[in-house]
């Protein structure tokens, strides 16, 4: 049985008779017809990204894009006199995505099977086709989140921030003070499930257990009033960062059961994990609690069993561990910790609730720390 193809992450356009009408070197005016604006425009609420594979003189193409009103709408082009092959697949390796993610189109037939005997994996369209692309299904993502709606944003503040730190000079330390970043820990709400369910499913590397949370589990640990399902979002100075991290936390009598700590590997840089990590032990610590931490190891999330060591989680268990319910699965393993109170981080400005008190305003995490 063949497998369905995975939904298109990024659409390459041709510019000359694909994206505008005419061509731009010999026509000197073009012009954008109203099904291709609307397109673009639609598959970007997606958060299906967009570029361009284009023979022209770069800064004459990408003036004429702005005056048009969608060079926004695009993220690492290559307008040039290169072969197309070469230039989608360095947009797919800028983007760090699978050409088979990748689709093209462009009007030139020849075009087209160069493409496709180059590089089988794209898919490829005609130009004609444009107003059909928004109705088929691999440019139809399941679920689209506030994340996906952002996509392109995030991913141009991204550009922007490696570009910064290539060209910084000092320690690592001093430049993410300067990035300004900003660390959000909130209770989830109901427009935050689906990005959460896809962190619980396709965050290998930093995700404590491996286990997938569905849809309908995530809802329930909401409305319990014993769980708290937290997200956790960053922005900096270039922009956001998005949904980063989940939180999914048993609240007993003596003890915080932490059944799933997991963060995007984007923000592994920055420490991410090991400072939710020190917020979760800071708040045990005020409402007099332990904490208990379900582990699994696999064979790609040995960095998040180093977080967990380094705040300070130990196999060593205490009596509170009979408050745990017991895993069937011999695997997961718990991790024990007796919290202490600690300052926040000195990185980036982190602001959470309280969550030992009913209040349930975000607060900064110095505002909660006595003197």
């Amino acid at each position: 049985m063949s497998q369905t193809p995975p939904t298109v992450k990024c659409l390459v356009w041709d510019l000359d008779n694909t994206l505008w009408k005419g061509t731009l070197l010999e026509d000197g005016v073009v012009t954008l017809a109203d099904e291709v604006r609307e397109t673009i425009v639609a598959l970007d609420a997606r958060g299906i990204l967009q570029s361009v594979a284009s023979r022209n003189d770069h800064e004459h193409a990408w003036a004429r894009l702005v005056e048009l009103g969608v060079a926004e709408y695009f993220v690492v082009p290559q307008i040039g006199w290169g072969r197309k092959p070469d230039s989608i697949r360095a947009i797919a390796d800028e983007l760090q995505f699978a050409l088979d993610t990748i689709a093209f189109i462009d009007d030139q037939p020849t075009e087209l099977a160069e493409i496709d005997h180059q590089l089988p994996e794209v898919r490829c369209y005609r130009a004609d086709q444009v107003a059909e692309l928004t109705g088929r299904p691999e440019f139809s993502p399941a679920a689209v989140t506030v994340d996906s709606r952002r996509r392109r944003q995030m991913y141009q503040a991204k550009f922007r921030r490696d570009t910064a730190r290539e060209g910084f000079q000092g320690p690592d330390e001093d430049f993410l003070r300067s990035l300004e970043l900003e660390m959000v820990i909130d209770r989830a709400r109901d427009e935050d499930i689906s990005r959460l369910e896809e962190l619980t499913l396709r965050t290998s590397q930093m995700n404590a257990t491996g286990v997938h949370y569905s849809d309908a589990t995530l809802r329930g640990l909401i409305d319990d009033p014993d769980h708290e399902v937290l997200v956790v979002s960053m922005t900096d100075r270039f922009g956001p960062h998005g949904a980063v991290g989940v939180v999914l936390l048993a609240r007993l009598a003596g003890v915080w059961h932490l059944k799933l700590l997991a963060t995007s590997c984007r923000v592994v840089s920055f420490g991410a994990g090991a400072i939710i990590l020190r917020w979760l032990g800071d708040q045990a610590a005020r409402a007099g609690v332990h904490l208990v931490a379900n582990f699994r190891p696999t064979n790609r999330n040995r960095i998040m069993e180093i977080a967990y060591r380094f705040a300070g989680f130990t196999d060593d268990g205490c009596e509170c561990l009979a408050e745990v319910n017991r895993s069937t699965e011999d695997e997961v393993q718990r991790l024990h910790l007796r919290p202490e109170r600690t300052c926040g981080p000195t990185s980036l400005r982190l602001r959470a609730p309280a969550l030992s008190d009913s209040d349930t305003r975000l607060r900064t995490w110095s505002e909660v720390v006595p003197a």
